[in-house]
């Protein structure tokens, strides 16, 4: 096993997948947003928010879970404070950023459990904007305990389907194991097969790894939304969320980029359409020009990833 911070996998962000769907909660909702990789951006925070509102103004009663890695660029005190009380007006699921920033580990850097195919120049910097985020979180205990006091997953009911939400996978808080890099391989197909047969669950809503992606079988779904707070496709700086929806209100009050169905449920990636101009003056002003963010994201917040849109179909779809 690696040891090295940023690319460990530390032993307490471990679980079993037969721990994950043991209690169900039946969700008393017919929109559900799930919300990975908001990364401190207050204007997707914005987008979002703005979401609800017109799912609302339709009648619709709507849950949104904030699924990890909520904070990340937020390094100002007041864009700290701010934007953790407004996300923890909702439900949300730990992330490797959040764990890091209530329970510091020895040496696990940023807690992303880094893959070798990604650059050690990345990892690196991500450790430091972790050292720089924990110093200002460190000034909000009531809010480190919030997070402290987070679940790792949270497995709902609704129309006869069981959801997992998880940030990873179904072994680790910060597991590669549904990441698209690994859901495209056909190698991989199996150990996916074997997490739903372990899970008892129909639907996996992760996020993590920074790629969406949406897999199905025939019988279950995984739905990766990549990144809620930055772009995720070629020339798109839009970010994405998961939408699964009660058949009568598939309809999304935004276009989704792409939909499927899971037994009767609506199951697709919503765009977040924020404000970019200002989303990189603010950036800008929290990580100037080669600050360690800057290096390694504002060009992928500019101008999205190399993925194309018809790449996140994966599986048997």
């Amino acid at each position: 096993m690696d040891s090295r911070p940023g690319r460990s996998c530390p032993i307490h962000y471990r679980y079993r997948p037969e721990q994950l769907c043991q209690a169900p909660e039946s969700l008393d909702a017919d929109v559900l947003y799930v919300v990975g990789g908001l990364y401190g951006n207050p204007l997707a925070l914005e987008a979002i928010e703005s979401l609800v509102e017109k799912e609302q103004a339709l009648g619709r009663r709507v849950r949104v879970v904030f699924n990890g890695d909520f904070n990340w660029f937020n390094r100002a005190v007041d864009g700290f404070e701010d934007f953790n009380h407004r996300v923890l007006a909702h439900d949300i699921v730990l992330g490797n950023v959040e764990y890091e920033l209530s329970n510091p580990s020895p040496d696990a850097g940023c807690g992303c459990a880094y893959p070798d195919f990604v650059d050690s120049r990345v990892v690196a910097r991500s450790n430091r904007i972790m050292q720089q985020l924990q110093a200002v979180a460190g000034s909000f205990p009531a809010i480190q305990s919030r997070l402290r006091n987070a679940p790792r997953w949270r497995c709902l009911s609704l129309a006869g389907q069981r959801l997992l939400i998880l940030h990873g996978d179904p072994e680790s808080l910060a597991g590669w194991g549904l990441a698209h890099e690994h859901l495209s391989q056909s190698t991989h197909q199996k150990t996916v097969a074997q997490w739903f047969e372990r899970t008892g669950a129909d639907l996996m809503a992760c996020t993590h790894t920074c790629l969406p992606a949406i897999w199905q079988d025939g019988a279950h779904t995984v739905i990766n939304n990549g990144s809620a707070g930055m772009g995720n496709l070629t020339g798109d700086a839009r970010g994405l969320v998961s939408r699964i929806s009660l058949p009568m209100f598939r309809e999304s009050p935004v276009e989704p980029l792409m939909a499927v169905l899971q037994g009767d449920l609506s199951v697709s990636l919503v765009p977040v359409m924020f404000n970019l101009e200002r989303w990189l003056e603010l950036f800008d002003r929290w990580w100037p020009e080669g600050s360690d963010a800057a290096l390694s994201y504002r060009q992928r917040i500019l101008q999205g990833t190399g993925l194309e849109p018809h790449r996140m179909a994966l599986g048997t779809l």
